[in-house]
């Protein structure tokens, strides 16, 4: 015997074909009534809402979508998180803070850190970030010479958590330094790095900006992008080395990259296009100096000890563009404003 309540229900529930058909549909969350357990098949006349975002297109490499508004908030908001106080280094802490840590062995700490992403299959950014933590704690902390590749390590370990989805053990970190430091030591200096730091570990780096500006610097040449990106990345781990690029937001050192590597490829057009110019928010001109530093790297005139980066980009995997020849100087008329 079936009662009304499910005869009701059997009489206004919907056929199989319909419910095949249901199936086929996709319903926008928006779009779903507040009615609950009821299925409602869209009307066929009805129009989407225009508002609504494609979140496949969320991709900043597309050159075409610089005049989207929301691109151009988030490198808003990226560039005044980049100016903030609390996450930038001070431009002079080896001289004003630290007693026994030169620029040179900040140098070589860096390089080495570069192996130990190598090594341990890292992300870019986790580098960057690493290399970000080391310079902010540098700000305020002295470090013994004893203690300065224990805070290298420390800090790979910090970015590998906030990055990688497989970050390295600790007891993996104690390891590459052969042993020199026990896993209790890499914890306490994680502790400090995160108590200095306030645990504000989420900052934008040069490789954050970089993937926003590297789409736009292919875009008008027939070029392999892969060789371009290559290029900009080395040119963006070179500048990790030198101490003076410290003054620069990474934003700026970004954009520099960009400058470099499209005259590097491309050495007799001017380098500076008016869409990067509009994307980045810098003139040529206000690049120059940090255009001539990261040349002078590339050109083994600063650094030129320093090998991790440069042998890193001389395999194939990379396109060997480390070993790309470049003109030694860029012509000034490339700095002034068209």
């Amino acid at each position: 015997m079936e009662t009304r309540a499910a005869a009701k229900r059997r009489a206004t529930a919907p056929t199989q074909l319909e419910i095949q058909h249901l199936k086929k549909q996709r319903v926008v969350l928006a779009e779903l009534p507040n009615t609950p357990n009821l299925i409602q098949s869209p009307t066929i006349n009805e129009k989407k809402p225009h508002s609504r975002i494609d979140t496949k297109s969320l991709k900043f490499q597309d050159p075409n979508l610089v005049d989207e508004p929301y691109v151009s908030d988030i490198h808003s908001y990226l560039h005044s998180m980049e100016m903030e106080k609390k996450r930038r280094p001070m431009v002079d802490y080896i001289q004003k803070v630290q007693k026994d840590v030169t620029a040179n062995m900040r140098g070589v700490l860096v390089d080495w850190l570069v192996e130990v992403a190598g090594e341990y299959k890292l992300l870019p950014e986790t580098l960057f970030l690493a290399v970000s933590y080391i310079d902010r704690f540098l700000s305020t902390n002295p470090v013994v010479r004893s203690k300065f590749q224990l805070l290298g390590v420390s800090s790979m370990l910090i970015a590998s958590k906030y990055e990688e989805i497989n970050p390295p053990d600790v007891k993996e970190f104690c390891y590459i330094t052969d042993d020199t430091y026990t896993k209790s030591q890499v914890v306490q200096m994680e502790a400090d790095i995160l108590k200095s730091l306030k645990f504000e570990m989420g900052n934008p780096t040069v490789k954050t900006f970089l993937s926003m500006y590297s789409g736009m610097a292919s875009q008008d040449k027939k070029i392999k992008n892969s060789q371009i990106e290559f290029l900009s990345c080395y040119l963006a781990e070179l500048s990790l080395l030198d101490y003076g690029c410290l003054k620069f937001l990474p934003s700026m050192i970004a954009a520099s990259v960009i400058f470099l590597a499209r005259f590097i490829i491309w050495p007799v057009v001017h380098p500076w296009t008016s869409s990067l110019r509009e994307c980045s928010g810098y003139t040529s001109l206000e690049l120059k100096e940090c255009v001539l530093i990261l040349h002078d790297l590339y050109l083994s005139r600063r650094a030129a000890s320093l090998s991790a980066v440069r042998e890193k980009y001389k395999q194939h995997k990379f396109k060997c563009v480390a070993n790309l020849s470049s003109s030694p100087s860029i012509p000034s008329s490339y700095f002034k404003e068209e």
